[in-house]
């Protein structure tokens, strides 16, 4: 029997593919378009690596997918409907980067409430030695409570490090977790208004399409503080860029915005917005480990008929008499 073929459309960790083509026949195409693939190869090919969108169109192309692995924790570019009518597997990069955002959020929050930012810049210009003492940071840590929307894998990470800093913390899913000692709200608004730190780690669904809006903001208030590390589809960003200067909160941390990469103006001209581009996971261990996973999904899917992280929509298995001879 020959070796699987695994389709490849776009931008992946070399890793990936490193990984992979020994025991694989690897098919690489630009981007995510079925007019790349012709029908003829379309018919053989039976996985998917991918890093970003693979949508309805894709996946009607192949007749003969099983699995669609995608690198990264977040899978909303995959069309996880369409998979799952085809009886697809779509599996996705959990845990492997639950520390490196964690600490990413506790950074962004430090660099928006104490403004390191802004100090090392005032250092590297010489304003140290020229106009003295770097003013002193309105806003502190000390005495606040931090909400978290979203106490998922990463969500739960940040709670920890978040009690080393001495804060109360209280968070918002849609239902309470067991076994977690933090104060629970039942509603997004309930949270803000218990809070004045508000941690975005939520993923990108049709139920959390801007739901930090105008109201939210407001419930925050003018001391408080917005960081997400989550996805930027989370934030009303007009209403974001008008409560930051207007005073309705006092300050906010992005590492995620809704039209990546492009960053609204209104953003980048006020001085009490911390911004960094979408680098949350991105270190070389990180990426390194979620390529990994990518690679070990595919593996076990092919021999053991299993995937190692499929996405709860689609907890399937591979049918008996479709395995190949092992591939390692």
């Amino acid at each position: 029997m020959g070796k699987p073929r695994i389709l490849i459309p776009g931008i992946i960790r070399e890793r990936v593919v490193d990984r992979l083509k020994e025991a694989f026949d690897i098919v690489r195409i630009d981007s995510a378009d079925p007019s790349l693939v012709a029908r003829s190869e379309a018919a053989s090919v039976s996985g998917v690596a991918v890093s970003g969108r693979f949508d309805a169109s894709m996946i009607a192309h192949l007749p003969a997918l099983e699995i669609i692995a995608s690198f990264g924790v977040g899978y909303d570019g995959v069309d996880v409907s369409a998979a799952t009518e085809r009886g697809v597997v779509v599996t996705n990069t959990p845990d492997v980067l639950n520390d490196e955002v964690a600490d990413t959020a506790i950074g962004l929050l430090l660099n928006t409430v104490r403004r390191f930012p802004q100090a090392e810049a005032w250092l590297r210009e010489g304003r140290w030695q020229r106009d003295g003492a770097f003013p002193l940071s309105p806003l502190s840590l000390r005495g606040r409570k931090a909400g978290i929307y979203g106490l998922g894998r990463i969500g739960l990470a940040i709670a920890r490090r978040l009690e080393g800093f001495g804060v109360d913390i209280a968070y918002h899913t849609r239902r309470p977790r067991e076994g977690v000692p933090y104060e629970y709200h039942p509603s997004l608004m309930a949270l803000a208004q218990a809070v004045d730190i508000l941690i975005a780690i939520v993923p990108k669904t049709p139920e959390t399409h801007r739901t930090i809006d105008a109201d939210i903001l407001q419930a925050l208030g003018g001391n408080g503080v917005l960081i997400n590390v989550g996805r930027g589809w989370t934030v009303d960003e007009p209403a974001l860029i008008a409560a930051l200067r207007d005073g309705v909160i006092a300050a906010a941390g992005l590492d995620v915005f809704y039209d990546e990469p492009n960053v609204p103006d209104g953003l980048l001209d006020l001085p009490n917005v911390s911004l960094l581009p979408h680098v949350a996971s991105a270190s070389v261990a990180t990426r390194d480990a979620m390529a990994d996973l990518v690679a070990d999904n595919l593996f076990a899917w092919f021999e053991r008929g299993q995937a190692v992280t499929p996405v709860p929509e689609t907890p399937f298995t591979r049918k008996s008499g479709q395995h190949p001879e092992s591939l390692r």
